[in-house]
C-alpha cells in the first residue's frame, strides 16, 4: 500500500515516474491545477463525494474532516488508483481550492489517466456548481 494522507496540510508528494498527477507537485510532468469551487468547504464535500459515487469502479475509504480518498480499480486489469482530495477554505471567502492528488499504484506510466480523470471530476464540479 502506498504511503498517503496529508502530513503537514500536504497531500504526499508524486513517484518520479510519470503515473501521479498532483496540485501540489512542484514540477510541470507531475502538475496538476488544484480545482476551484465555491461555497463551505462542507457543501464542496458533498458535491465531490457525490461525483465519486458516480464514477464506475470507484470506492469510497475515507471523508474525513476536509480530506477525501478513495480507489478507481481499471476496467481490463482491475488496477487499483488512489485518489485523494485537500478541501481549504481560501481566505474566510466563500472561496475553496480543492488540492488532489492521483497516481497508480502499480507500474511506471498510467497513459494519462489519471490526468484525465482528475480533469472529468474537474468539469462535474464546474456543471455541478452552475446548476446549483
Amino acid at each position: 500500500m502506498p504511503k498517503l494522507g496529508v502530513q503537514n496540510s500536504l497531500l504526499e508528494a508524486c513517484p518520479s515516474s510519470p503515473k501521479c498527477v498532483s496540485s501540489q507537485a512542484s514540477d510541470e510532468a507531475h502538475y496538476i491545477e488544484p480545482i476551484k469551487a465555491t461555497g463551505s468547504v462542507s457543501a464542496v464535500k458533498k458535491d465531490l463525494l457525490t461525483i465519486l459515487e458516480g464514477i464506475e469502479r470507484t470506492v469510497i475509504t475515507s471523508a474525513e474532516g476536509n480530506y477525501v480518498r478513495a480507489e478507481c480499480a481499471s476496467k481490463v486489469f482491475g488496477f487499483v488508483d488512489d485518489i485523494e482530495f485537500l478541501i481549504i477554505n481560501v481566505d474566510n471567502s466563500d472561496d475553496v481550492l480543492i488540492h488532489v492528488r492521483s497516481s497508480a499504484r502499480e507500474g511506471y506510466f498510467d497513459f494519462g489517466v489519471n490526468r484525465k480523470r482528475i480533469e472529468s471530476i474537474r468539469q462535474q464540479m464546474t456543471s455541478m456548481a452552475k446548476s446549483n
